[in-house]
């Protein structure tokens, strides 16, 4: 089953804890504070996988987490690590934050490898809080969360060519004459649900790859059928061949066809509608009236387009138009054709910065992220910790934007679920 869109969760590893340890041998008096750091969390990187063609497989398994770093130990021994997770996408894989719908990461390159969320740093020991005044420090520094992100998984083909146009124009059966790809050809009145993807042989040139995307119908640029779905895969195109139905049989005007499919290419992306492009007249061999080709070859001259007459089914003029495609796209840069709007790795700092203090009922109440990762090192039972938890609210400048906001002695804080008395 091909699938090209996937919601799922995400989440870097926690730090470990840092340990609160003292030196304790025999004949060794007062040895001092010894607690080592926790190991780092495990990160969240997305590879891409060569032998992968579909995101079906996170249709099954939402939610991916990095491994936690261990807490540390005496002896000043560290934690270990957390194990770094490798997501395998597909080649052609747009990462975006669901939340904002912002662009992080373009993985369009083999073996490309893109950091997306960082784990958590490890906590400190209690070794590291040692002063000539304070000497044993009974509290440690708790290792930072991890990040957790919900992203979009949005797949795009990368061919060099885009089969565009109607249903039932003979998309499929030119991508079966031309290449070895196998789509189901029928006389649908209804669109292909799946791309296709087929590599034309350099007999007719150097060696390219083609895209049937599905039939395109009006109303796709805003949504109607699967529109948008089938819209984006054209997006990584150099060139866009526009099949259209030039028989008549089907009672379809060709000059009309055309400029709907246009208006699609143009509400949905600028840019997709200046995409270099060529006229596929199709279905030559059952022509009733010629007078619709003969439109639209007027249409293509007017907006200085190149056209073939050909038949998908006999295989007249395929060799010449496909020559001709291979003569443009040696023309045709391999560009990014997809601009990534941000690329972004989420770090900690991001995550945990800034407090809030508000007052309800009486009771000052501070909260807030970078708050809360002090509260995390401090032991509330222990005199230094305390000295130490104070200078950090000072430095972090929440003592001063207590006092602007009237706190007077006697008063009660509230920081982060601990409940706490105001002393001038």
């Amino acid at each position: 089953m091909f699938t090209d869109y996937a919601k799922i969760i995400i989440k870097s590893g926690d730090g470990g804890d840092g340990a609160v340890s003292f030196r304790r041998e025999k004949y060794v008096a007062a040895g001092g504070p010894d607690g080592g750091d926790g190991g780092r969390g495990g990160s969240i990187y997305f590879i891409v996988d060569p032998d992968s063609n579909t995101l079906v497989d996170f249709r099954f398994k939402k939610k991916f987490k990095a491994e936690n770093g261990k807490n540390g130990e005496g002896a000043r021994r560290y934690g270990k690590s957390g194990e770094d997770l490798y997501v395998k996408v597909p080649i052609g894989t747009i990462i975006k934050d669901a939340e904002t719908g912002k662009i992080i990461a373009d993985l369009s390159n083999k073996g490309q490898k893109e950091l997306i969320l960082p784990g958590g740093r490890g906590g400190k020991g209690n070794c590291h809080f040692a002063t000539s005044t304070r000497q044993a420090p009974r509290f440690s520094q708790e290792g930072e969360r991890g990040i957790e992100k919900e992203v979009i998984l949005e797949l795009k083909l990368l061919a060099d060519v885009g089969l565009i146009g109607f249903p039932n124009v003979g998309k499929s059966t030119f991508l079966s004459r031309t290449t070895s790809a196998t789509p189901k050809i029928a006389d649908y009145h209804f669109t292909t649900l799946e791309p296709n993807l087929g590599v034309v042989k350099n007999e007719y040139g150097d060696s390219f790859v083609i895209a049937d995307i599905p039939g395109i119908i009006e109303g796709a640029s805003s949504g109607t059928g699967l529109g948008l779905q089938f819209l984006r895969h054209i997006e990584r195109t150099r060139l866009l061949l526009h099949v259209i139905d030039v028989s008549g049989i089907e009672g379809r005007i060709p000059v009309q066809d055309f400029k709907t499919i246009n208006e699609e290419l143009k509400s949905y992306s600028e840019k997709l509608s200046k995409r270099k492009q060529i006229i596929v007249a199709n279905k030559i061999d059952s022509m009733q009236d010629e007078s619709l080709y003969k439109d639209l070859e007027q249409l293509a001259s007017k907006n200085n387009l190149e056209i073939f007459k050909i038949s998908a089914a006999t295989g007249e003029g395929l060799q010449t138009l496909l020559k001709r495609v291979s003569e443009v796209l040696k023309d045709l840069p391999k560009e990014d054709l997809y601009e990534v709007e941000e690329k972004k790795v989420y770090t900690l700092e991001e995550e945990q910065i800034g407090f809030t203090i508000n007052k309800e009922n009486g009771i000052y109440m501070v909260d807030g992220p970078a708050v809360d990762r002090i509260m995390r090192r401090v032991n509330l039972d222990d005199n230094e910790s305390m000295y130490y938890f104070q200078k950090c609210l000072d430095s972090l400048g929440v003592n001063q934007k207590l006092k602007e906001a009237g706190v007077k002695e006697g008063d009660t804080v509230n920081i982060c679920g601990w409940e706490l008395e105001w002393y001038d």
